[in-house]
């Protein structure tokens, strides 16, 4: 049986099984490499607790050695707090999830004990601008909050020149990225009081 190519028939059948089988392999590759992005999802956000309460690690497999070998995770209040001894010091962390200028920016910030000092900050994901608010990733600007007293339940960023200080809880923003320098002041400006309801701090 021959099909006539110039028909419409032919057309419609041809798009129907061309559709069905792209359908079908994309199913089946979302089906085989769910597993693995989930796995790399958790990943990311074990090195980012362990970036953010300065737990040094190389390579994955120690980063998930030390994650379980250091650091104990409790549900509190619908949220994930995570604990770990640090030089002798507590240090606790948790997840946050923002709006930053293009969609989420989901990360990790930890604290001291009382919720007086940042221990450190670290992202999971974001969706900014490269080479603009993008550059939240960058080192400098992550280590800026490194030991930063927190003030009035927060820390500002500054789009001025801020004073070389831990005391004050003023640290720079990205040039070029008020906005996403400004989200990520809010984000902290958010979870400061949620980590002290937490751990009980007033």
């Amino acid at each position: 049986m021959k099909f006539d190519r110039e028909s419409k028939v032919y057309t419609v059948v041809f798009t129907l099984i061309i559709t069905f089988v792209f359908v079908f392999v994309l199913s089946w590759l979302n089906t085989v490499t769910s597993s693995m992005v989930k796995k790399n999802q958790e990943i990311f956000k074990i090195k980012a607790v362990l970036n953010a309460m300065e737990i040094g690690y190389t390579t994955n497999d120690e980063a998930i050695n030390k994650f379980k070998d250091t650091v104990t995770t409790e549900k509190k209040d619908g949220y994930e707090l995570f604990k770990a001894n640090v030089n002798g010091k507590e240090v606790y962390a948790i997840v946050f999830n923002g709006s930053g200028l293009w969609g989420n920016i989901s990360g990790v910030l930890a604290v001291n004990s009382d919720v007086s000092e940042i221990v450190g900050i670290d992202f999971i994901s974001q969706s900014e601008t490269p080479g603009l608010g993008g550059r939240i990733e960058e080192s400098w600007f992550k280590n800026q909050f490194r030991g930063e007293k927190v003030v009035n339940n927060g820390i500002i960023v500054s789009t001025t020149k801020a004073p070389d200080s831990k005391e004050d809880g003023v640290v720079d923003a990205i040039t070029g990225a008020t906005l996403t320098s400004k989200s990520i002041e809010k984000i902290i400006q958010t979870y400061i009081p949620i980590l002290k309801k937490l751990l009980g701090v007033n």
